[in-house]
């Protein structure tokens, strides 16, 4: 198996479920991880070995690798590639603070108006980590639609 991008991939089968890669960083093991295991990992979609970011996103501000550290796939392919991944940081912001506030006003009686305030007073800590978690989420959108980039 070839890989324009990666001359010297060389790529073997060993088990029925497992592959062995090589792309010219480190050899790399493909296990039959599920991929919402490895989203919740944070763990390179190309090759589900390779940490995303540096830290745990529930540090603060964790830094992100530029490239995978098993297998150098870029993660950020192109100026403003995670511009996608506001859009899903904003979708699951917003559906963590409704659920939020309906819980609040149905368990506590509260008038809706408090019950808005609370919710996004309670999501406000949550914020960065959903904004990179949202990072991820885009990058296996991307891999899922286009693997290899142009």
């Amino acid at each position: 198996m070839k890989d324009r991008h990666f001359p010297n991939l060389h790529a073997t089968a060993t088990f029925a479920h497992t592959v062995r890669i090589d792309y010219g960083f480190m050899p790399v093991r493909l296990s039959d991880t599920t991929a919402a295991a490895a989203i919740a990992q944070q763990l390179c979609p190309r090759c589900r070995a390779g940490r995303i970011f540096q830290s745990s996103l529930l540090t603060w501000f964790p830094k992100m690798h530029e490239r995978c550290p098993a297998c150098g796939f870029k993660f950020e392919r192109e100026q403003g590639y995670f511009l996608g991944a506001m859009y899903i940081s904003y979708g699951l912001a917003l559906a963590m603070i409704v659920t939020l506030t309906c819980t609040l006003w149905l368990s506590m009686g509260w008038s809706m108006q408090k019950a808005v305030i609370a919710a996004v007073a309670i999501f406000l800590p949550l914020a960065p980590p959903v904004t990179y978690f949202a990072r991820v989420l885009w990058l296996y959108l991307d891999w899922a639609i286009d693997p290899e980039p142009e």
